[in-house]
């Protein structure tokens, strides 16, 4: 018999179809007898230790602004739906689905494993992203402190770093952001999709609320690091009215740069949209995935270097001068945070590592 139907609640998928890799598919049903069982208990997000050789990662995309980026997790369990990451446990035997946001891939020696890296002789400074994948500050951060161990190692090395987040959870380490954004060794986003407290909580639900959101901005900013505002995914048809509510919003909290990027919907994502936008809002499914099949050359998606971050046609252009009048109204237009790669240095007590790896 086929799986019984997962309980969903909190979370951000409607299901966990199997990964796109696997010689065998399962797939939940209601086989009428589920009225009479006991209730299935509450996915608990299960934690994996994953025990990498190397931690900064290398990308030499066109349309990505950084070639080296540090993900301290696997999976996210802020569950937005639209995650582009979700494909990624495929890799791994998961489903992009509920997998993706409960069976979270942490790396316990990050920290040794970057102080190893920058101490290499042939290592050369450029800046790091912290979190391009997926959230470095979601939940289980609280216990497992990854990313503030990796952060305090570019601290000791005065490597500069931009990272991006959806939680509030950032500000617990402005004792390390304030000091190194002022000295121009860190720079923050933080993604804001909507103020709908509904909106947010059935497409993003175990992500800091918006105003907190707006709260991390605002408490980054007055400990000095530059913060900008990432209005991403843009959802025509969803969240796109809100476009200027949300730049003016972040705005007056402190950011003073912002960025967009329209709706992506590689792989599995696209059924896993489709199956959540037909359960949490039904009544404009049909016209959402019209408008976003409008940014994207009549299909659900175009993976061309070109136009993927924006899309393309009438709806794309019209997102794109909207951003751009917004911005500039708001005073988000300013230049991107340039960051002072000329204080790297190796500490002393990094030195013998450097002997024992050279």
């Amino acid at each position: 018999m086929s799986p019984t139907p997962l309980p969903t609640k909190g979370r951000g998928a409607c299901s966990n179809a199997t990964g796109r890799y696997e010689p065998t598919t399962t797939e939940a049903f209601d086989d009428g007898w589920t009225s009479d069982d006991e209730p299935a208990a509450q996915i608990r997000t299960a934690l994996t230790p994953e025990h990498a050789r190397t931690i900064i990662a290398k990308n030499t995309s066109p349309d990505i602004g950084f070639d080296r980026s540090i993900n301290p997790y696997k999976g996210c369990e802020h569950g937005c739906i639209y995650c582009y990451a979700r494909p990624s446990h495929a890799w791994m035997g998961l489903s992009p689905g509920l997998d993706f946001e409960s069976r979270i891939f942490f790396k316990p020696e990050a920290p040794r494993l970057l102080e190893q890296e920058l101490s290499a002789r042939r290592y050369v400074c450029k800046r790091i992203h912290i979190g391009g994948n997926t959230d470095p500050y979601q939940p289980v951060e609280r216990e497992l402190k990854s990313t503030r161990g990796i952060l305090e190692v570019c601290r000791r090395f005065k490597q500069p770093f931009s990272i991006i987040t959806k939680s509030n959870l950032i500000t617990r380490d402005v004792d390390i952001l304030g000091p190194m954004g002022r000295d121009r060794l860190a720079s923050a986003f933080v993604s804001i999709t909507t103020l709908d407290r509904k909106l947010a909580r059935a497409m993003e639900p175990r992500a800091s609320t918006p105003a907190r959101r707006l709260e991390a901005i605002s408490r980054l900013a007055e400990a000095g690091v530059p913060v900008g505002v990432g209005f991403a995914p843009v959802i025509p048809g969803l969240n796109d009215h809100e476009l200027e509510a949300v730049l003016e919003a972040a705005a007056k909290a402190g950011a003073t740069t912002a960025m967009y990027v329209t709706l992506r919907l590689p792989l599995e994502i696209k059924d896993l949209f489709r199956e959540w936008l037909a359960d949490a809002r039904p009544d404009r499914a049909a016209r959402v995935m019209s408008l976003v099949r409008q940014t994207r050359g009549g299909k659900d998606y175009d993976p061309d270097w070109s136009q993927r971050m924006k899309g393309s046609g009438p709806v794309a252009d019209l997102i794109g001068a909207r951003f751009k009048a917004a911005i500039k109204r708001y005073g988000l237009d300013g230049p991107r945070h340039d960051l002072d790669v000329t204080k790297f240095r190796v500490p002393a007590d990094a030195r013998p590592q450097l002997e024992l790896f050279a």
